[in-house]
């Protein structure tokens, strides 16, 4: 089977997998007791909080592990919003494009009282700078927007953004989880307050992920009386599933330079491909403000499940979009919002390219995608 859906996951990398092993083995100890056997799980964990910081330009003493990205986006808002003691009437942007994570939690907290703007995108899937300072006001407490996007991997103009935002002294949350390990992240130099990641987007174990609050903002627990992770959030420490995380950190950020010019050079090939044979397929998103290992596309006429699976009969696994998104009857939110009608949106599918991809492999897929143009 090739697999193309590695947006969604990635599988282990073997040097992960040995180091969960190792770690289980050896620094079982729960890193909040006293003896010593819990203090050698805490050094650790601590050596491994270091290492994340390091790799966004951040302070150790915000680094705070959790259970994934989902996990982390929530958390961090909460946290955030709880550091400013207000509620009603109080107002935070997003976009209309996030990850299901944060939209939903958007949703929720304006039944819970705050006022919120859904920024527009343009058909490349930016949003307008302009837009955000006209969405800006004087009760202005807290921004949410991603890094890059999930079904599409258009990339927002993150630096801009934060400086913005910075001026006008409000909060800068950001959904990073698609870009970590594939760009560099500054949460320094782009002003972001909070940010978050996953660990099996990276080729590490899932479950583990890791949000980052800068200690200059003010947060409050979301959860009271909580003790692990300095407050952040309840539960024993998975210190062996964290040290395989940092284990695949290291590794992607030291192949990053080559894994990014490999998926630019396998998605040239692709789109090439595919316009030989069918102008009913279109590439969606931006050109060059991209991830390149995501591309989302439309074929003219076909439903995006049809197409889906009759790729997996042929043995190539792809997505219809985001995977926290998939069994929904909706149509894609970041293919609505990009100007698709509703029957336009659900032609949508996205293929991801991992460590694995091989040009073999993107030869078959335009294979077989002609067959199922061909054929419909």
């Amino acid at each position: 089977m090739i697999y193309l859906d590695y947006a969604a996951t990635t599988p282990m990398r073997e040097e992960a997998i040995h180091v969960f092993s190792e770690a289980s083995r050896n620094y079982y100890g729960n890193p909040s007791s006293l003896h010593d056997i819990g203090t050698k799980a805490n050094n650790l964990l601590e050596s491994c909080r270091l290492e994340i910081a390091q790799s966004i330009s951040g302070d150790p003493k915000g680094v705070f592990f959790t259970s994934g990205g989902s996990e982390s986006n929530i958390l961090a808002i909460r946290s955030l919003l709880n550091g400013k003691n207000q509620k009603n009437g109080a107002h935070l942007i997003t976009t209309s494009i996030e990850h299901s994570s944060i939209f939903n939690l958007f949703k929720q907290l304006e039944k819970e009282g705050y006022l919120v703007t859904y920024l527009p995108v343009n058909h490349f899937g930016h949003i307008s700078l302009t837009d955000l300072e006209n969405a800006i006001s004087e009760n202005t407490v807290l921004a949410s927007i991603h890094h890059a996007n999930s079904e599409i991997g258009t990339i927002q103009p993150i630096e801009e953004i934060g400086k913005l935002l910075k001026k006008h002294g409000i909060l800068f949350h950001s959904d990073c989880v698609q870009t970590y390990g594939k760009v560099p992240i500054d949460c320094t130099s782009s002003q972001i307050d909070s940010l978050s990641i996953s660990s099996h987007k990276i080729y590490g174990p899932k479950g583990v992920g890791a949000c980052y609050i800068s200690p200059k903002v003010k947060w409050n627990s979301y959860f009271e009386n909580t003790t692990h992770e300095k407050g952040f959030r309840p539960g024993t420490v998975n210190v062996p599933g964290i040290a395989s995380f940092i284990t695949a950190t290291q590794l992607i950020h030291k192949e990053m330079k080559d894994d990014f010019k490999r998926y630019t050079q396998l998605r040239e090939m692709l789109v090439d491909g595919l316009s030989k044979f069918s102008r009913r397929i279109q590439i969606e998103g931006h050109s060059d403000s991209v991830l390149p290992h995501i591309i989302g596309l439309s074929i003219e006429g076909i439903e995006g499940q049809y197409t889906m699976l009759e790729c997996n009969r042929h043995g190539i696994a792809i997505s219809t979009g985001s995977a926290c998104s998939v069994g929904k009857q909706a149509p894609s939110k970041t293919m609505v919002a990009i100007g698709k009608s509703s029957p336009d949106a659900k032609q949508f599918i996205r293929l991801s390219l991992g460590k694995q991809t091989t040009k073999e492999d993107i030869y078959k897929t335009i294979d077989v995608l002609e067959i199922i143009t061909s054929s419909y």
